[in-house]
């Protein structure tokens, strides 16, 4: 996946209000940017960071520019646009580069399913006798120690409302896959973060017993694209 428009680098400031940043340009200009991330980026925000952002030039937005990458700790680059997370995905399936996702005729995304109002990000289906295939994917940019990520980096109902759902879909016979797309170069595993949402770590647990199959792909980031290449362990243990 590549950028569509060139990153500008900055050093960070503030991030706020969930969706604002407040960074420095070269020249010493202050710019405002819209944060397109929901969670805490936790580790990802820390003022004096170098981001890089892109610039739509479109005037009619509020705040034009957008935030993409953070470097952290000095040498890791992290995607903090959650919204890259699916197109990563779908990319990475089309490529044959998750290949537990391979054999299917026909990708959808953003599609109606399940009893809690929900939509899937990405439906497989096949013309044959084979079950649809409902795949969940989860940005992860958390990364706690020694390449260790974690997800999630808030306490998140959401994510358990969509377990639920994939084990519903198991149930009915379909199958289903919960993606976790890490977008962090420093982490080299994925572990659900107890020590945040033991919840939501103890319904992953549930869900995977249940049928629902958890997948770790991690990408390739510099400054002009990004792509998923290559499969990463799950550390289950608390």
């Amino acid at each position: 996946m590549d950028f569509s428009l060139p990153l500008q680098e900055a050093t960070l400031q503030l991030r706020y209000k969930r969706f604002l940043a407040d960074v420095v340009r070269h020249e010493g200009t202050e710019l405002t940017l819209h944060c397109p991330n929901t969670g805490s980026m936790k580790n990802c925000a820390q003022p004096g960071s170098r981001i890089w952002y892109w610039d739509s030039a479109n005037n009619k937005r509020k705040y034009p520019c957008t935030w993409e990458l953070v470097e952290v700790e000095n040498q890791y680059l992290a995607c903090i646009n959650t919204q890259r997370a699916n197109g990563l995905v779908v990319e990475a399936i089309n490529n044959g580069v998750i290949q537990e996702l391979q054999g299917y005729d026909q990708l959808q995304t953003e599609v109606k399913y399940g009893h809690e109002n929900s939509r899937i990000d990405i439906l497989l289906t096949h013309k044959g006798p084979v079950p649809r295939c409902y795949v969940e994917v989860k940005n992860v940019t958390l990364m706690a120690a020694d390449g260790l990520g974690q997800f999630p980096d808030a306490v998140t109902q959401r994510g358990r409302k969509h377990l639920r759902e994939l084990v519903a879909m198991v149930e009915q016979g379909h199958r289903a896959v919960l993606v976790y797309c890490v977008a962090h170069t420093g982490i080299d595993r994925v572990a659900p973060a107890w020590n945040i949402d033991p919840a939501y770590a103890d319904s992953l647990i549930w869900a995977m017993q249940s049928g629902v199959e958890v997948l770790a792909y991690g990408a390739d980031i510099n400054l002009t694209s990004m792509t998923l290449e290559r499969r990463l362990p799950l550390q289950l243990d608390r």
